[in-house]
């Protein structure tokens, strides 16, 4: 089976690339971190990859706004690259600081195909601070490859801008439409309801309780939640009291107590598989 290449890109504040990486390779995936200098220059091609991935972090210390500066260095320095990269048909991600690069350099939402103008907007949290807590999370959409299939879950968020937002009239409308299917994910409250724009379950206020979206393809795809920090059981604040629960229920059915044959696997890493799934398929 031939392993699909992801490039997770790294430099001027990024600071999530390493877990980024880890999570790729992972779920089965060749994952190279490369400074964005080393694509502008040419020592590093998009074209040899399958996956494009912008991890969380403070690019650029978050100046003139978060993401803004290394969304306009990509597509000042790299659009032709990208462009191709899209219509290759091949994947990009980005979490949290990923996420505010993508929305503003104009690759997400992409309504009506168009990947230049950006129509939207991940901004200040409604509680006026930064958050950073565990929520949870809901997969609405049927499009999406990245979040296909997905249970609901845990994640944990760390952001001060993530709120997402737009002015353009009908945009919201548009993306829940059902060629759309646009919302890829959307925060709820523990108990499976909707969030309803209320604290803390939806933790920075977005607009139709959304946590990510993707483009009309389902190829391209953004959240603000972080998933590479939970691709194990023991990320979990409460992963004791959930193995501990484990062992009380085998007990009530008099099964042997058997930690090998608890799953130990972090839902988070859940999103990266998908991803990976999809690009062995496409190399096939």
């Amino acid at each position: 089976m031939q392993q699909p290449k992801v490039l997770v890109l790294i430099g001027y504040g990024i600071n999530c690339d390493y877990e980024t990486q880890f999570a790729f390779q992972k779920a089965g995936a060749i994952a190279d971190r490369v400074h964005i200098n080393e694509i502008i220059d040419g020592t590093y091609k998009l074209e040899d990859y399958e996956v494009f991935f912008v991890p969380g972090g403070f690019s650029y210390g978050d100046e003139l706004g978060a993401g803004k500066v290394l969304a306009n260095k990509l597509r000042i320095n790299l659009e032709e690259q990208l462009q191709q990269f899209i219509e290759d048909e091949k994947l990009i991600g980005g979490h949290c600081n990923g996420a505010q690069v993508l929305i503003k350099s104009g690759i997400l939402p992409a309504i009506n195909g168009n990947y230049k103008i950006q129509t939207a907007t991940l901004t200040n949290n409604d509680s006026g601070r930064y958050e950073d807590r565990w929520i949870n999370l809901k997969s609405i959409s049927k499009t999406c490859v990245w979040t296909s299939d997905l249970p609901t879950m845990c994640m944990p968020v760390a952001h001060g801008e993530g709120k997402f937002y737009s002015k353009e009239p009908g945009l919201i409308e548009e993306l829940k439409k059902d060629e759309n299917r646009q919302i890829a994910l959307v925060y709820i409250k523990p108990d499976g309801s909707p969030a309803n724009r209320k604290f803390p379950y939806n933790p920075n206020g977005s607009v139709a309780d959304i946590a990510g979206i993707c483009d009309p393809t389902g190829r391209i795809f953004l959240q603000m939640p972080h998933p590479e920090r939970y691709t194990h059981l023991t990320n979990h604040p409460q992963w004791t009291r959930i193995v501990g629960d484990i062992k009380r229920e085998r007990r009530k059915l008099g099964l042997p107590i058997d930690l090998d044959k608890i799953d130990w696997e972090g839902e988070g890493l859940l999103i990266f598989r998908n991803a990976v799934n999809h690009a062995i398929e496409e190399l096939v």
